[in-house]
């Protein structure tokens, strides 16, 4: 009895599995990589294969096609994960293609989740994609850039698998249907197709779960919603897709979208990003991307950040959205962020100038009598308040400007403004340093 239990078990095979595609042809996504015509087809189709990285989000067939590649150039296919292998198994790897290579036959060797091996494990591949032992075939999820040593990425051509369109998972599900030999309505596999977010390995174990408990009747779309309940979409929170979205809402307020900047906000929080994170790069986006042009959006989104940390979701959440919106309709100005970042930029590569006297505190004898503060010239007693030919910067950089308004919003005021007190500095006979006159 155990026997057969144990039997039973072991020719168990998630659907996910059994419906790998056997040739290119049945295939389905990716078409602007393998499809007729493309540059890795072609090189296939004359039986030539080069080293290559695949680099996209889980379920969009890595794995899938890098079988697939093996089988079209007739070659040897090795695996490795990366999470699970070390030394002991990229030795008998190596060991095996080389004992392949000595017959004469290629050898295709595939690692998954590439980015987990360290930079001495991606190196220890290099002598051998180099004297052609085999061809390696790299998966990840990460940003290559960022993830792979540069030596591994100048003997491997990346290419960058896409998430399945819905489309394209309701094809797949409906040929796993047909094959189960089970029945399901269209609008429920159009359902696990949203909910799979364009991973074809997650729609079809949904898929499967779903057959399971409707037994030997049609899978209804009832019975589809059941199962997923409140499920959320793939959001991988401090990975390529998450700075990816935060760098999508932050360019949709920079370019005076609403509509793309609250589509990201509601896509980030729908990806279980928390609100709090948001709200504080919305007051950075305030300060960096509006800045003076209207003060009153960093108010705002300050807020919005103390509705949020007050009141929790989802009110916090609908205020965070009223200033990502606000934002977004505001005019838009990096004057602050640029003067700022130009200043830190000219300080660091300049002599550290000492104050002038004239502009330091002098709280003692000893400091009086050193100069300290001598000739300040208290605006608030002088004409409009403005002490007209004063300096308030060290004498050998007299000249130098770091903040530069733009032309709209208030910050157009604050550009006359500036423009009228500099001429009144021009036309003083009170010029704090008179051989630097513009």
């Amino acid at each position: 009895m155990t026997a057969d239990l144990f039997a039973q078990n072991k020719a168990y095979e998630p659907l996910a599995s059994q419906m790998r595609p056997q040739t290119l042809d049945d295939y389905v996504g990716q078409e602007h990589v393998v499809g007729p015509g493309t540059p890795l087809r072609q090189s296939l189709d004359a039986g030539q294969l080069h080293s290559l990285i695949f680099w996209g989000p889980p379920g969009v067939g890595k794995t899938t096609l890098a079988r697939l590649i093996a089988h079209y150039v007739d070659a040897e296919f090795l695996s490795l994960s990366a999470v699970m292998s070390g030394v002991k198994e990229i030795r008998e790897a190596v060991a095996r293609a080389q004992y392949q290579h000595a017959g004469g036959r290629k050898t295709v060797l595939f690692i998954d989740e590439v980015h987990r091996f360290n930079k001495s494990q991606q190196d220890a591949f290099l002598p051998y994609v180099e004297d052609g032992t085999f061809i390696f075939i790299g998966a990840t999820t990460e940003n290559p850039s960022f993830e792979l040593n540069n030596a591994l990425l100048s003997r491997a051509q990346v290419y960058v698998l896409r998430s399945l369109s819905e489309e394209q998972l309701v094809q797949i599900l409906t040929q796993a249907v047909s094959r189960q030999q089970a029945q399901a309505e269209p609008e429920a596999l159009n359902l696990i197709a949203v909910a799979a977010d364009g991973d074809a390995r997650r729609s079809l174990n949904i898929l499967e779960m779903a057959l399971q408990l409707s037994g030997a009747e049609a899978l209804t779309t009832a019975q589809v919603k059941n199962l997923l309940g409140d499920r959320t979409r793939r959001f991988d929170k401090g990975g390529e897709a998450f700075y990816d979205q935060i760098s999508a809402l932050h360019k949709s307020v920079r370019g005076s979208d609403p509509d793309g900047a609250v589509y990201w906000f509601a896509r980030m929080l729908d990806g279980g990003c928390d609100p709090l994170y948001i709200a504080r790069r919305v007051v950075r986006m305030a300060s960096e991307d509006i800045g003076n042009a209207d003060p009153r959006a960093l108010t705002l989104c300050v807020n919005a950040w103390d509705v949020m940390e007050r009141l929790g979701s989802p009110e916090g959440e609908l205020a965070i959205a009223q200033a990502v919106v606000y934002l977004a309709c505001a005019p838009k100005s990096n004057a602050v962020y640029k003067a700022f970042n130009e200043a830190r930029a000219f300080i660091a590569a300049n002599p550290s100038h000492e104050v002038p006297l004239h502009l330091r505190n002098a709280p003692t004898k000893l400091m009086k009598e050193l100069d300290y503060g001598s000739e300040y010239r208290y605006a608030h007693d002088e004409p409009e308040a403005f002490a007209a030919g004063e300096n308030y910067l060290p004498e050998a950089i007299r000249h130098q400007r770091f903040y530069q308004p733009v032309n709209r919003g208030l910050e157009s005021k604050i550009m006359q403004k500036l423009e009228y007190l500099r001429s009144l500095n021009q036309q003083s006979p009170l010029q704090r340093y008179p051989e630097g006159k513009e």
